[in-house]
């Protein structure tokens, strides 16, 4: 049984005034409360799959962790609703944040943490464009759960061309930092990827890029003037309107 879908009985009304029943399948919203160090963080809203890469991912892009060693514990409840980690040293929360990120989901940030790690220029990365082509054609053909129910952002974790992970979400956030999350949990080393989504890339998605390391974004939406900016004062390579015949490069080569 997939935990992210549902079933439903849908009416379709045509212009000449004709009805028809059918079933439909649509995405179910999960909701996950991320606690660290017994402190309320995170509320994700998000598909129900490959929550351990979400959470990991999160905790790294917003500068939590460094790496899945500081991790000591994580376990989630039976229902998957929460999520407790506990790391190997303290963390100095700042005060109360009323922040939402640019989603389309209704996540939320509690906590934000003292001295959140800092934004550092990239490294140089060699990509390929026939790299580019060939992802978004394989893109293109769609992951599982959006192939079903139209309904999610993906992200395609890449290296030297080859797809090392597919994730999925409601939240285009959230499927980014599952690849994120992936590649800590297998020691892939981020400075040596490319990510490629289907979301829009606003600046807070360039940001959360550019703090995980990864040098090479791309997307087959479209960027904003800000994170433009930003692409180029960190040299982040962000590509966008990727297709299979063409894209278009928005930071500095």
């Amino acid at each position: 049984m997939n935990e992210a879908i549902e079933h439903i009985e849908k009416t379709t009304v045509r212009a000449n005034g004709e009805r028809s029943q059918s079933e439909d399948t649509v995405l179910k919203e999960h909701v996950l409360s991320v606690i660290v160090n017994e402190n309320p963080v995170f509320r994700l809203v998000c598909t129900k799959t490959d929550l351990k890469e979400l959470v990991l991912g999160r905790l790294f892009t917003e500068g939590l962790i460094e790496s899945p060693e500081e991790i000591t514990k994580l376990y989630f409840c039976p229902s998957e609703n929460e999520a407790r980690i506990f790391l190997n040293h303290d963390v100095e929360w700042e005060e109360w944040q009323g922040a939402e990120p640019s989603c389309c989901t209704a996540n939320r940030i509690f906590l934000a943490a003292s001295g959140s790690r800092e934004l550092a220029p990239l490294p140089k990365h060699d990509w390929k464009p026939e790299w580019i082509f060939d992802l978004s054609r394989r893109f293109l053909s769609g992951v599982e759960i959006h192939r079903t129910t139209q309904g999610t952002h993906s992200c395609f974790l890449s290296k030297d061309g080859d797809i090392l992970f597919s994730s999925e979400d409601i939240g285009r956030h959230n499927a980014i930092d599952k690849a994120i999350g992936f590649a800590l949990l297998n020691h892939i080393p981020l400075s040596e990827c490319l990510l490629y989504t289907s979301g829009r890339v606003p600046v807070d998605m360039v940001q959360k890029v550019i703090s995980a390391g990864v040098p090479v974004l791309v997307s087959k939406a479209v960027p904003t003037a800000e994170s433009v900016e930003l692409a180029q004062q960190y040299g982040l390579t962000l590509i966008c309107r990727a297709y299979p015949d063409q894209f278009e490069i928005y930071s500095n080569e």
